[in-house]
């Protein structure tokens, strides 16, 4: 799951990127790992792991994570390599979201003011500049494709043809100012014509409102103008002031719950933007548990169990057996697995079992 941070110039994009990273490095309990300058990995926040350790011994916890990717900042013209274009486009491509960060202060603590590459203040302007950026990079795509999409078409290229369609239908809708996200296939085949092209504006984009000291639920004119604009594209919203993550990801726990209590927060906004992007990916964690760990795992909705168990490990899968499952929410009610067998609560599940949010596993299998 990974994740490219965008913005343009002053809106608080590495700040941010830093406080996150930052507050991943200093966690007790979870792991953390700068890959490169700009890439790092942070856990995605879930009580549900403590709750599990509470009542199955374990040495540590694992906790899903979100690979984050500080992604070079924005311009006007980016598309047409202004600034570091070439270099943004070609990190963007490869994310599986977006999660862009939209300045939603007028001025910086204290008054001093962080001049706006625009030259003023418009969260939506700013939106609307990235967006038609990413728009302009996608049409070059999709004209420089549709010639060889054609011949492969003729050469009878299986998927081609649906492919050459897909852009013809794309080139005049997106030449709009419309993005593919919106563009809604008129069958399973263009579907995926659809997603083999690999265009960024199909990616979900998750909105940080940057806000004010003063404004760290994000309630000011600027945030709700995100939030409605958001909404209307189906799209998520997390209010995060970067000073303030910046500050707490540098503090022990105590000094960070007193400064929570202080703003009137009940956890850091980053704790938000990890789990928002968890979902707007449509993924969802299953557990397994022993006396080494318990780890979270990552899958989308609806995978079946031989797939889960492929991603533990790709011999899980070609071996799968059947699977030994159980709620978490059993766990805390019969408080062991034991007792969670004895009453009946830990199912035994074949291949076309669909997991489940929360479920805890034991998988058989036999290579």
């Amino acid at each position: 799951m990974e994740a490219g941070i965008v913005g343009l110039p002053n809106v608080g994009k590495s700040t941010l990127f830093n406080a996150l990273t930052a507050a991943g490095a200093l966690s007790a309990n979870y792991p953390f790992a700068t890959i490169e300058p700009n890439v790092g990995v942070v856990p995605v926040p879930d009580p549900r792991l403590a709750t599990i350790r509470e009542l199955i011994e374990s040495q540590k916890i694992v906790p899903a994570a979100l690979r984050l990717v500080d992604i070079a900042g924005l311009v006007r013209g980016a598309s047409k390599g202004e600034g570091l274009g070439n270099r943004f486009l070609s990190h963007i491509r490869e994310v599986d979201a977006i999660v862009q960060v939209v300045r939603c202060f007028e001025k910086a603590v204290g008054g001093e003011d962080i001049t706006h590459v625009e030259g003023s203040v418009d969260p939506i302007r700013d939106i609307k500049t990235v967006e038609s950026e990413l728009i302009l990079a996608d049409l070059q795509t999709l004209e420089a494709g549709l010639g060889k999409a054609e011949r492969a078409a003729r050469g009878k290229e299986p998927g081609a043809a649906a492919r050459a369609a897909v852009i013809k239908s794309l080139l005049p809708f997106m030449e709009e100012g419309v993005t593919a996200r919106k563009y809604e296939p008129k069958n399973a085949e263009e579907g995926a014509a659809l997603r083999s092209l690999g265009l960024i504006t199909t990616k979900p984009v998750l909105y940080v409102a940057n806000v004010d000291e003063d404004d760290p639920m994000g309630e000011g004119p600027l945030s709700q103008r995100v939030r409605e604009h958001a909404a209307a594209e189906g799209s998520v919203v997390v209010p995060v002031c970067a000073k303030i993550e910046s500050e707490l990801s540098e503090l022990g726990e105590e000094d960070k719950r007193e400064m929570l209590k202080d703003m009137g927060m009940d956890e850091p906004a980053l704790n938000m933007l990890a789990r928002g992007a968890y979902e707007l990916l449509g993924l969802q964690s299953f557990y397994t548990a022993g006396p080494k760990e318990i780890r979270a795992w990552t899958i989308p909705v609806g995978t079946r169990a031989p797939q889960a168990a492929g991603v533990i490990h790709t011999d899980f899968e070609r071996g799968f057996i059947r699977v030994e499952v159980y709620a978490v929410g059993d766990l805390v009610e019969l408080k062991s697995e034991k007792a969670i067998k004895d009453a009946g609560r830990m199912r035994i599940e074949g291949k076309e079992y669909v997991m489940r949010d929360a479920d805890v596993c034991h998988f058989l299998f036999n290579v």
